[in-house]
């Protein structure tokens, strides 16, 4: 007689089938009706919509968004590609996000399609889509639809001519990055001057002089002037936000970085408390450093989408599957973890050393954070519970942040946007603005397979240290907030709550080594700085 726990292992087998090529969405008809019950009943799928399932983690707690997050866009193309086969296309201001790697869930996806209904479909946890119906006469030509990322989408010229000025307001980032992806605006003048699209010339003429493409924005006046139409230039940015001068045809994750500093710095530097500058004591800095360290592990939690192994199809064909982590197994990999911290923590406390000595903090990290990264696994590769592989440096997959609505970058441009990242911090004068956008930023490209709050918090550390700051703790307590300071900036593109968070625990680092202090050496505020003030900018 078939056991229970078999049946079940029958059943993970044929879902494995189904997830080669990193699938996490299926249709209900893909499995028998015995398997789908299974599999549902121990959590390994969940039901979005009658006739669509997604893969999910029996280790999840309820109410987890990251396995929906993380099969979102994939659920969007396989469902509509059912409905609709190639006849739908996401709408033009949906697209540009996507050209510009904005890769925030939204709530609500628009789909325009030749047979949609004008419905809202109810997804999971508050989002929907949208099918709007095209008309005959709106529906775009063939070279205007673009595959990006398994979606339909416009081409940035089709969508550039098609989003109303309102989207140069709500999405400065991305349509900053669009426009600066275009290396020559002959394809943009010929559908123009095909239209007399006067109006659609005057603003496009105003944006790119805004971001600094004055040859671009000269070149649409003259061409749309000498076909007997008038332009009148118009700038469609708000007069507020500031706009980095990005090189032509600059890589949408970088050009994305690089407008995210550019205009988020000011607000970071506002709430900066006075950088004490390096101190006369180095030892008494790194004294300090030591004796936090036991409070200073605090674990970063993300998770992909779950994809059965091999492994445990076995565990649980031989009855040894237990949905509550096995005990041992768990103690196991909490003691490697904190021995994989102590060795990085040691790994950075060397870095900060030189910082203390005055290294260049930008030019530092770049020569070292793979070093930290490795630290931080390599005693869990040596006995075996990771493959040696976990080592090599930047993921070669896609991850999901548990929780949050931010999805990170593709893994084929974590490398393009690891080199923005620590461009940004070779160029950069303050050491607040490196630690707060360093942090951030680090976090918000997750180049790692596993570790990325650790590292992000080292980062911020390391920079902090760079400026004579005082070490900072995380505490468990205040991941709420946290978190929510992270997605908030991720999400929003507000920093100013992270700003303020850490600026505040600054504050309290500060108090805590003036109380701690038995000696003048070891109080950090009492050290007189010996590099007067604020570092100045550090050459790379």
């Amino acid at each position: 007689m078939v056991k229970p726990h078999e049946k079940l292992a029958s059943s993970l087998s044929k879902l494995r089938e189904l997830q080669q090529g990193d699938r996490h969405v299926f249709e209900s008809g893909e499995f028998s009706r015995a398997d789908r019950e299974r599999l549902l009943k121990n959590n390994f799928l969940q039901q979005v919509i009658s006739g669509w399932l997604i893969a999910t983690n029996p280790d999840a707690e309820p109410g987890d968004t990251t396995p929906w997050y993380a099969s979102f866009w994939e659920f969007c193309s396989r469902y509509c590609n059912r409905r609709f086969a190639s006849a739908w296309h996401l709408s033009p201001e949906q697209s540009l996000l996507v050209h510009a790697e904005n890769n925030i869930i939204p709530t609500q996806v628009i789909i325009y399609a030749a047979k949609g209904t004008n419905n809202t479909r109810p997804l999971l946890f508050g989002t929907s889509i949208y099918d709007l119906k095209e008309p005959r006469t709106d529906r775009p030509a063939p070279k205007d639809i673009v595959e990006k990322n398994g979606l339909r989408v416009f081409s940035v010229p089709a969508a550039l001519m098609k989003v109303p000025e309102s989207f140069f307001l709500r999405y400065p980032t991305e349509a900053q990055v669009a426009l600066s992806s275009i290396r020559d605006t002959s394809e943009l003048l010929a559908r123009m001057l095909d239209g007399g699209h006067s109006a659609i010339a005057s603003r496009l003429a105003g944006a790119f002089r805004r971001i600094g493409r004055t040859a671009a924005s000269d070149e649409i006046s003259t061409a749309m002037k000498s076909a007997g139409y008038v332009v009148r230039e118009t700038d469609p940015f708000s007069e507020q936000v500031s706009l980095s001068v990005l090189k032509p045809g600059t890589a949408p994750v970088v050009g994305r970085l690089q407008a995210i500093w550019k205009a988020t710095r000011d607000d970071v530097m506002k709430v900066a408390p006075p950088a004490p500058g390096l101190p006369a004591d180095p030892a008494g800095y790194l004294r300090f450093v030591d004796e936090i360290y036991k409070s200073d592990a605090y674990h970063s939690l993300s998770i992909e989408g779950y994809k059965v192994s091999p492994e445990l199809i076995e565990r649980v064909r031989s009855g040894n599957w237990d949905p509550d982590l096995n005990k041992a197994d768990r103690e196991s990999f909490n003691a490697l973890a904190a021995r994989g911290y102590w060795e990085a923590f040691q790994v950075v406390r060397g870095s900060v050393a030189q910082l203390l000595g005055g290294a260049a903090p930008g030019h530092l990290l770049r020569e070292s954070y793979r070093s930290w990264h490795r630290a931080l696994f390599r005693p869990a590769v040596q006995v075996g519970h990771l493959k040696a592989s976990a080592l090599a440096g930047f993921r070669g997959q896609p991850i999901y942040i548990r929780g949050s609505r931010h999805v990170p970058a593709r893994w084929e441009s974590v490398p393009d946007a690891m080199d923005a990242l620590l461009e940004l911090l070779e160029h950069e004068a303050e050491p607040f603005a490196r630690a707060v956008l360093g942090h951030w930023l680090l976090g918000y490209i997750h180049p790692f397979f596993d570790g990325n709050g650790r590292m992000a918090r080292f980062v911020m550390n390391a920079m902090l240290a760079s400026g004579g700051y005082p070490w900072i703790v995380i505490r468990v307590e205040d991941r709420p907030q946290y978190m929510h300071a992270l997605e908030r900036a991720s999400v929003d593109g507000d920093v100013t709550l992270f700003a303020k968070f850490v600026a505040e625990r600054i504050q309290g680092s500060l108090a805590a080594a003036l109380m701690q202090a038995t000696e003048p050496s070891q109080a950090l505020t009492k050290v007189p700085s010996n590099r007067g003030g604020r570092r100045k900018k550090a050459s790379s």
